[in-house]
Protein backbone atom coordinates (compact mmCIF):
# COMPACT_ATOMS: atom_id res chain seq x y z
CA UNK A 1 0.00 0.00 0.00
CA UNK A 2 2.86 2.39 0.79
CA UNK A 3 4.34 1.74 -2.61
CA UNK A 4 1.01 2.49 -4.26
CA UNK A 5 0.61 5.70 -2.25
CA UNK A 6 4.12 6.81 -3.21
CA UNK A 7 3.41 6.06 -6.85
CA UNK A 8 0.18 8.03 -6.64
CA UNK A 9 1.92 11.05 -5.08
CA UNK A 10 4.46 11.02 -7.89
CA UNK A 11 1.85 11.26 -10.64
CA UNK A 12 1.19 14.50 -12.43
CA UNK A 13 -2.50 14.22 -11.57
CA UNK A 14 -1.75 14.30 -7.83
CA UNK A 15 0.65 17.22 -8.32
CA UNK A 16 -1.99 19.07 -10.33
CA UNK A 17 -4.57 18.73 -7.58
CA UNK A 18 -2.07 19.86 -4.94
CA UNK A 19 -0.89 22.91 -6.92
CA UNK A 20 -2.86 26.12 -6.15
CA UNK A 21 -2.21 27.87 -9.49
CA UNK A 22 -2.50 24.79 -11.68
CA UNK A 23 -5.01 26.62 -13.88
CA UNK A 24 -2.13 28.71 -15.25
CA UNK A 25 -0.28 25.58 -16.34
CA UNK A 26 -3.42 24.17 -17.93
CA UNK A 27 -3.98 27.38 -19.90
CA UNK A 28 -0.39 27.31 -21.14
CA UNK A 29 -0.76 23.66 -22.20
CA UNK A 30 -3.86 24.71 -24.16
CA UNK A 31 -1.92 27.59 -25.73
CA UNK A 32 0.83 25.15 -26.67
CA UNK A 33 -1.70 22.85 -28.33
CA UNK A 34 -3.16 25.80 -30.23
CA UNK A 35 0.30 26.80 -31.49
CA UNK A 36 0.82 23.19 -32.59
CA UNK A 37 -2.39 23.52 -34.59
CA UNK A 38 -1.18 26.75 -36.22
CA UNK A 39 2.18 25.19 -37.06
CA UNK A 40 0.77 21.95 -38.50
CA UNK A 41 -2.57 22.93 -40.00
CA UNK A 42 -1.89 26.55 -40.99
CA UNK A 43 1.87 26.06 -41.52
CA UNK A 44 2.79 29.22 -39.60
CA UNK A 45 6.61 29.02 -39.34
CA UNK A 46 6.28 25.29 -38.50
CA UNK A 47 10.02 24.55 -38.29
CA UNK A 48 10.34 26.66 -35.16
CA UNK A 49 6.80 27.28 -33.96
CA UNK A 50 6.16 23.54 -33.50
CA UNK A 51 9.22 22.96 -31.25
CA UNK A 52 8.34 26.13 -29.30
CA UNK A 53 4.78 24.92 -28.79
CA UNK A 54 5.87 21.46 -27.67
CA UNK A 55 8.49 22.92 -25.32
CA UNK A 56 5.71 25.04 -23.83
CA UNK A 57 3.65 21.92 -23.20
CA UNK A 58 6.60 20.03 -21.65
CA UNK A 59 7.55 22.78 -19.18
CA UNK A 60 3.96 23.18 -17.94
CA UNK A 61 3.27 19.48 -17.30
CA UNK A 62 2.64 19.12 -13.54
CA UNK A 63 5.37 17.17 -11.76
CA UNK A 64 7.50 16.55 -14.86
CA UNK A 65 10.30 18.82 -13.63
CA UNK A 66 11.59 19.45 -17.16
CA UNK A 67 12.38 23.14 -16.65
CA UNK A 68 13.16 25.18 -13.52
CA UNK A 69 13.00 28.92 -14.13
CA UNK A 70 14.48 29.61 -10.68
CA UNK A 71 17.84 28.28 -11.91
CA UNK A 72 18.04 31.25 -14.27
CA UNK A 73 16.43 33.85 -11.98
CA UNK A 74 17.90 37.33 -12.00
CA UNK A 75 19.58 36.83 -15.35
CA UNK A 76 22.24 34.52 -13.90
CA UNK A 77 22.76 30.76 -13.99
CA UNK A 78 22.79 28.89 -10.67
CA UNK A 79 25.55 26.46 -11.59
CA UNK A 80 25.33 24.74 -8.19
CA UNK A 81 22.07 23.10 -9.27
CA UNK A 82 23.81 21.44 -12.22
CA UNK A 83 26.55 20.20 -9.88
CA UNK A 84 24.01 18.68 -7.48
CA UNK A 85 21.91 17.03 -10.19
CA UNK A 86 18.65 18.85 -9.44
CA UNK A 87 17.95 19.88 -13.00
CA UNK A 88 15.74 18.81 -15.91
CA UNK A 89 16.41 18.11 -19.57
CA UNK A 90 15.13 21.50 -20.73
CA UNK A 91 17.36 23.26 -18.18
CA UNK A 92 20.37 21.80 -19.98
CA UNK A 93 19.06 22.68 -23.44
CA UNK A 94 18.25 26.21 -22.31
CA UNK A 95 21.91 26.87 -21.56
CA UNK A 96 22.46 27.17 -25.32
CA UNK A 97 19.94 30.02 -25.38
CA UNK A 98 21.15 31.66 -22.19
CA UNK A 99 24.75 31.67 -23.36
CA UNK A 100 23.79 32.97 -26.84
CA UNK A 101 25.03 29.86 -28.67
CA UNK A 102 21.94 28.68 -30.59
CA UNK A 103 21.04 31.97 -32.37
CA UNK A 104 24.62 32.38 -33.59
CA UNK A 105 24.74 28.81 -34.89
CA UNK A 106 21.46 29.34 -36.72
CA UNK A 107 22.91 32.51 -38.26
CA UNK A 108 25.70 30.42 -39.79
CA UNK A 109 23.02 28.36 -41.55
CA UNK A 110 21.06 31.46 -42.55
CA UNK A 111 24.20 33.01 -44.02
CA UNK A 112 24.93 29.88 -46.04
CA UNK A 113 21.41 30.01 -47.51
CA UNK A 114 21.48 33.76 -48.25
CA UNK A 115 22.48 35.31 -51.56
CA UNK A 116 23.79 38.83 -50.98
CA UNK A 117 24.11 39.39 -54.74
CA UNK A 118 21.06 41.69 -55.04
CA UNK A 119 22.38 43.83 -52.19
CA UNK A 120 25.87 44.06 -53.71
CA UNK A 121 24.34 44.94 -57.10
CA UNK A 122 22.21 47.71 -55.61
CA UNK A 123 23.89 49.30 -52.54
CA UNK A 124 20.92 51.63 -52.06
CA UNK A 125 19.12 48.54 -50.77
CA UNK A 126 21.20 48.88 -47.63
CA UNK A 127 19.45 52.17 -46.88
CA UNK A 128 16.03 50.57 -47.29
CA UNK A 129 17.06 47.72 -44.99
CA UNK A 130 18.26 50.26 -42.42
CA UNK A 131 15.04 52.29 -42.68
CA UNK A 132 13.00 49.16 -41.96
CA UNK A 133 14.63 49.02 -38.52
CA UNK A 134 12.52 52.07 -37.64
CA UNK A 135 10.03 49.75 -35.99
CA UNK A 136 12.66 48.59 -33.49
CA UNK A 137 13.43 52.05 -32.16
CA UNK A 138 9.87 53.41 -32.30
CA UNK A 139 8.58 50.43 -30.33
CA UNK A 140 11.48 50.63 -27.89
CA UNK A 141 10.55 54.26 -27.19
CA UNK A 142 6.85 53.41 -26.90
CA UNK A 143 7.56 50.61 -24.42
CA UNK A 144 9.64 52.95 -22.26
CA UNK A 145 6.90 55.61 -22.23
CA UNK A 146 3.95 53.31 -21.51
CA UNK A 147 2.15 54.47 -18.35
CA UNK A 148 0.48 51.10 -17.73
CA UNK A 149 3.61 48.98 -17.24
CA UNK A 150 7.08 50.19 -16.33
CA UNK A 151 9.28 48.31 -18.78
CA UNK A 152 12.98 48.66 -18.02
CA UNK A 153 15.45 49.80 -20.68
CA UNK A 154 16.55 46.20 -21.29
CA UNK A 155 12.98 44.92 -21.50
CA UNK A 156 11.95 47.69 -23.89
CA UNK A 157 14.98 46.96 -26.10
CA UNK A 158 14.05 43.27 -26.20
CA UNK A 159 10.46 44.10 -27.16
CA UNK A 160 11.54 46.56 -29.84
CA UNK A 161 13.76 44.00 -31.57
CA UNK A 162 10.58 42.18 -32.67
CA UNK A 163 10.32 44.91 -35.31
CA UNK A 164 13.34 43.44 -37.09
CA UNK A 165 11.25 40.37 -37.98
CA UNK A 166 14.28 38.21 -37.20
CA UNK A 167 13.58 35.40 -34.75
CA UNK A 168 17.18 34.40 -33.88
CA UNK A 169 18.16 38.05 -33.33
CA UNK A 170 15.14 38.60 -31.08
CA UNK A 171 16.00 35.50 -29.05
CA UNK A 172 19.69 36.44 -28.83
CA UNK A 173 18.95 39.99 -27.66
CA UNK A 174 16.27 38.95 -25.18
CA UNK A 175 18.36 36.13 -23.68
CA UNK A 176 21.08 38.69 -22.90
CA UNK A 177 18.92 41.61 -21.78
CA UNK A 178 15.55 40.34 -20.50
CA UNK A 179 15.44 36.51 -20.28
CA UNK A 180 12.25 36.71 -18.20
CA UNK A 181 10.43 37.90 -21.36
CA UNK A 182 11.92 35.31 -23.70
CA UNK A 183 8.78 33.18 -24.03
CA UNK A 184 6.27 35.87 -25.08
CA UNK A 185 8.83 37.72 -27.25
CA UNK A 186 9.79 34.55 -29.14
CA UNK A 187 6.15 33.58 -29.70
CA UNK A 188 5.30 37.13 -30.86
CA UNK A 189 8.32 37.36 -33.16
CA UNK A 190 7.72 34.08 -34.96
CA UNK A 191 3.94 34.51 -35.07
CA UNK A 192 4.24 37.87 -36.82
CA UNK A 193 6.92 36.57 -39.17
CA UNK A 194 4.42 33.94 -40.25
CA UNK A 195 1.79 36.65 -40.76
CA UNK A 196 3.93 38.77 -43.12
CA UNK A 197 1.53 38.20 -46.07
CA UNK A 198 -1.35 39.40 -43.87
CA UNK A 199 0.21 42.36 -42.05
CA UNK A 200 2.29 44.00 -44.78
CA UNK A 201 -0.05 44.43 -47.83
CA UNK A 202 -2.51 46.87 -46.17
CA UNK A 203 0.40 49.01 -44.95
CA UNK A 204 2.06 48.96 -48.38
CA UNK A 205 -1.15 50.00 -50.16
CA UNK A 206 -1.97 52.71 -47.62
CA UNK A 207 1.43 54.40 -47.99
CA UNK A 208 1.73 54.26 -51.80
CA UNK A 209 -0.17 55.60 -54.77
CA UNK A 210 -1.19 53.48 -57.75
CA UNK A 211 1.33 55.38 -59.88
CA UNK A 212 4.14 54.50 -57.48
CA UNK A 213 3.12 50.85 -57.38
CA UNK A 214 3.30 50.71 -61.17
CA UNK A 215 6.98 51.70 -61.30
CA UNK A 216 8.99 49.08 -63.18
CA UNK A 217 12.57 48.39 -62.12
CA UNK A 218 15.45 46.93 -64.09
CA UNK A 219 16.81 43.55 -63.13
CA UNK A 220 19.91 43.99 -60.89
CA UNK A 221 23.26 43.42 -62.58
CA UNK A 222 25.06 40.11 -62.28
CA UNK A 223 27.52 40.13 -59.40
CA UNK A 224 30.92 38.47 -59.81
CA UNK A 225 32.16 35.63 -57.63
CA UNK A 226 35.02 37.80 -56.38
CA UNK A 227 32.57 40.42 -55.12
CA UNK A 228 30.56 37.76 -53.31
CA UNK A 229 33.69 36.42 -51.59
CA UNK A 230 35.00 39.83 -50.54
CA UNK A 231 31.60 41.06 -49.28
CA UNK A 232 31.23 38.87 -46.14
CA UNK A 233 34.82 39.52 -45.08
CA UNK A 234 34.53 43.30 -45.47
CA UNK A 235 31.11 43.45 -43.76
CA UNK A 236 32.34 41.38 -40.80
CA UNK A 237 35.35 43.61 -40.23
CA UNK A 238 33.48 46.89 -40.71
CA UNK A 239 30.40 46.05 -38.62
CA UNK A 240 32.47 44.47 -35.84
CA UNK A 241 34.66 47.56 -35.63
CA UNK A 242 31.61 49.86 -35.70
CA UNK A 243 29.32 47.88 -33.35
CA UNK A 244 31.36 45.23 -31.50
CA UNK A 245 28.26 43.82 -29.77
CA UNK A 246 26.86 42.85 -33.18
CA UNK A 247 29.99 40.84 -34.04
CA UNK A 248 28.69 37.41 -32.86
CA UNK A 249 25.57 37.56 -35.06
CA UNK A 250 27.06 39.31 -38.08
CA UNK A 251 30.26 37.27 -37.92
CA UNK A 252 28.36 33.97 -37.90
CA UNK A 253 26.05 35.17 -40.67
CA UNK A 254 28.96 36.09 -42.89
CA UNK A 255 30.93 32.95 -42.07
CA UNK A 256 28.04 30.82 -43.32
CA UNK A 257 27.77 32.95 -46.45
CA UNK A 258 31.50 32.63 -47.11
CA UNK A 259 31.21 28.82 -46.85
CA UNK A 260 28.77 28.94 -49.77
CA UNK A 261 30.32 31.63 -51.92
CA UNK A 262 33.99 30.63 -51.77
CA UNK A 263 33.33 27.39 -53.67
CA UNK A 264 35.88 25.28 -51.77
CA UNK A 265 33.86 24.32 -48.68
CA UNK A 266 30.79 22.70 -50.21
CA UNK A 267 30.60 20.04 -47.49
CA UNK A 268 30.63 22.67 -44.75
CA UNK A 269 28.03 24.75 -46.56
CA UNK A 270 25.67 21.80 -46.90
CA UNK A 271 26.22 20.80 -43.28
CA UNK A 272 25.39 24.21 -41.80
CA UNK A 273 22.38 24.60 -44.12
CA UNK A 274 20.93 21.21 -43.22
CA UNK A 275 22.18 19.09 -40.32
CA UNK A 276 23.50 21.87 -38.06
CA UNK A 277 20.63 24.27 -38.70
CA UNK A 278 17.98 21.58 -38.20
CA UNK A 279 19.48 20.25 -34.97
CA UNK A 280 19.95 23.70 -33.45
CA UNK A 281 16.43 24.74 -34.52
CA UNK A 282 14.99 21.84 -32.54
CA UNK A 283 17.02 22.65 -29.42
CA UNK A 284 16.36 26.38 -29.72
CA UNK A 285 12.62 26.01 -30.23
CA UNK A 286 12.02 23.52 -27.42
CA UNK A 287 14.13 25.43 -24.88
CA UNK A 288 12.59 28.80 -25.76
CA UNK A 289 9.11 27.32 -25.47
CA UNK A 290 10.06 25.96 -22.04
CA UNK A 291 10.38 29.51 -20.70
CA UNK A 292 6.68 30.15 -21.34
CA UNK A 293 5.42 28.82 -18.02
CA UNK A 294 2.08 29.85 -16.60
CA UNK A 295 3.65 31.98 -13.86
CA UNK A 296 5.73 34.06 -16.30
CA UNK A 297 3.48 34.15 -19.37
CA UNK A 298 0.00 34.97 -18.06
CA UNK A 299 0.26 38.63 -17.11
CA UNK A 300 -0.32 42.14 -18.46
CA UNK A 301 3.24 42.40 -19.79
CA UNK A 302 2.65 39.50 -22.16
CA UNK A 303 -0.46 41.13 -23.63
CA UNK A 304 1.41 44.40 -24.14
CA UNK A 305 4.32 42.57 -25.78
CA UNK A 306 1.91 41.00 -28.29
CA UNK A 307 0.39 44.43 -29.04
CA UNK A 308 3.75 46.20 -29.26
CA UNK A 309 5.02 43.43 -31.53
CA UNK A 310 2.40 44.36 -34.12
CA UNK A 311 3.38 48.02 -33.83
CA UNK A 312 7.06 47.13 -34.24
CA UNK A 313 6.46 45.01 -37.30
CA UNK A 314 4.10 47.51 -38.90
CA UNK A 315 6.43 50.47 -38.32
CA UNK A 316 9.37 48.49 -39.72
CA UNK A 317 7.44 47.74 -42.91
CA UNK A 318 6.36 51.38 -43.18
CA UNK A 319 9.89 52.71 -42.65
CA UNK A 320 11.28 51.04 -45.76
CA UNK A 321 8.35 52.17 -47.92
CA UNK A 322 8.59 55.78 -46.75
CA UNK A 323 12.35 55.98 -47.38
CA UNK A 324 11.89 54.62 -50.91
CA UNK A 325 9.32 57.35 -51.57
CA UNK A 326 11.72 59.96 -50.19
CA UNK A 327 14.60 58.75 -52.37
CA UNK A 328 12.37 58.94 -55.44
CA UNK A 329 12.18 62.70 -54.97
CA UNK A 330 15.82 62.89 -56.05
CA UNK A 331 15.93 60.14 -58.68
CA UNK A 332 15.34 60.63 -62.41
CA UNK A 333 12.65 58.84 -64.40
CA UNK A 334 13.80 55.37 -65.31
CA UNK A 335 15.85 55.10 -62.12
CA UNK A 336 13.08 55.45 -59.55
CA UNK A 337 12.49 52.80 -56.87
CA UNK A 338 9.18 51.02 -56.58
CA UNK A 339 8.36 51.77 -52.92
CA UNK A 340 6.80 48.32 -52.53
CA UNK A 341 10.28 46.82 -52.22
CA UNK A 342 10.92 49.02 -49.17
CA UNK A 343 8.67 46.85 -47.00
CA UNK A 344 11.00 43.93 -47.72
CA UNK A 345 13.59 45.67 -45.53
CA UNK A 346 12.36 43.64 -42.57
CA UNK A 347 14.47 40.51 -42.40
CA UNK A 348 11.75 37.90 -42.95
CA UNK A 349 13.69 36.25 -45.78
CA UNK A 350 12.41 35.58 -48.42
CA UNK A 351 8.76 35.97 -47.46
CA UNK A 352 8.78 39.78 -47.32
CA UNK A 353 10.40 39.96 -50.78
CA UNK A 354 7.70 37.65 -52.16
CA UNK A 355 5.01 39.91 -50.73
CA UNK A 356 6.57 42.86 -52.61
CA UNK A 357 6.53 40.77 -55.79
CA UNK A 358 2.88 39.77 -55.34
CA UNK A 359 1.75 43.33 -54.59
CA UNK A 360 3.70 44.68 -57.55
CA UNK A 361 2.15 42.18 -59.96
CA UNK A 362 -1.29 42.90 -58.58
CA UNK A 363 -0.97 46.39 -60.10
CA UNK A 364 1.21 45.50 -63.09
CA UNK A 365 1.47 41.83 -64.19
CA UNK A 366 4.61 42.66 -66.19
CA UNK A 367 6.41 43.97 -63.11
CA UNK A 368 8.93 41.54 -61.58
CA UNK A 369 10.21 42.97 -58.31
CA UNK A 370 11.47 39.82 -56.55
CA UNK A 371 15.18 40.26 -57.22
CA UNK A 372 15.00 43.99 -56.50
CA UNK A 373 13.18 43.28 -53.24
CA UNK A 374 15.75 40.68 -52.18
CA UNK A 375 18.31 43.50 -51.81
CA UNK A 376 16.48 45.27 -48.95
CA UNK A 377 15.41 41.88 -47.60
CA UNK A 378 18.93 40.56 -47.01
CA UNK A 379 20.04 44.04 -45.94
CA UNK A 380 17.41 43.80 -43.23
CA UNK A 381 19.13 40.72 -41.81
CA UNK A 382 22.32 42.73 -41.36
CA UNK A 383 20.37 45.77 -40.18
CA UNK A 384 18.50 43.93 -37.44
CA UNK A 385 21.76 42.41 -36.15
CA UNK A 386 23.39 45.85 -36.07
CA UNK A 387 20.35 47.34 -34.31
CA UNK A 388 20.53 44.55 -31.74
CA UNK A 389 24.21 45.32 -31.18
CA UNK A 390 23.44 48.99 -30.63
CA UNK A 391 20.72 48.20 -28.07
CA UNK A 392 22.93 45.68 -26.26
CA UNK A 393 25.73 48.25 -26.05
CA UNK A 394 23.39 50.97 -24.75
CA UNK A 395 21.84 48.57 -22.23
CA UNK A 396 25.20 48.30 -20.48
CA UNK A 397 24.65 51.87 -19.28
CA UNK A 398 21.41 50.96 -17.49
Amino acid sequence: MEALKTLLRNTGFYTAVATPDIWKNLIMIAVGCFLCFLAIKKQYEPLLLLPIAFGMILSNLPGAGMFHSEIFAGGHVDWSVFASGGFGLLDVLYLGVKLGVYPCLIFIGVGAMTDFGPLIASPVSLLLGAAAQLGIFVTFTAARLLPVVDFTFKQAASIGIIGGADGPTAIYTTSLLAPELLGPIAVAAYSYMALVPVIQPPIMRALTTKKARLIEMKTPRTVTKTEKIIFPIVVTIFVSMLVPDAAPLVGCLMLGNLFTECGVTERLSKTVQNELCNIVTIFLGVSVGATATGATFLNLKTILIIVLGVVAFGMGSAGGVLLAKFLNLFLKEGHKINPLIGSAGVSAVPMAARVSQVEGQRENPRNFLLMNAMGPNVAGVIGSAVAAGVLIALAQLF
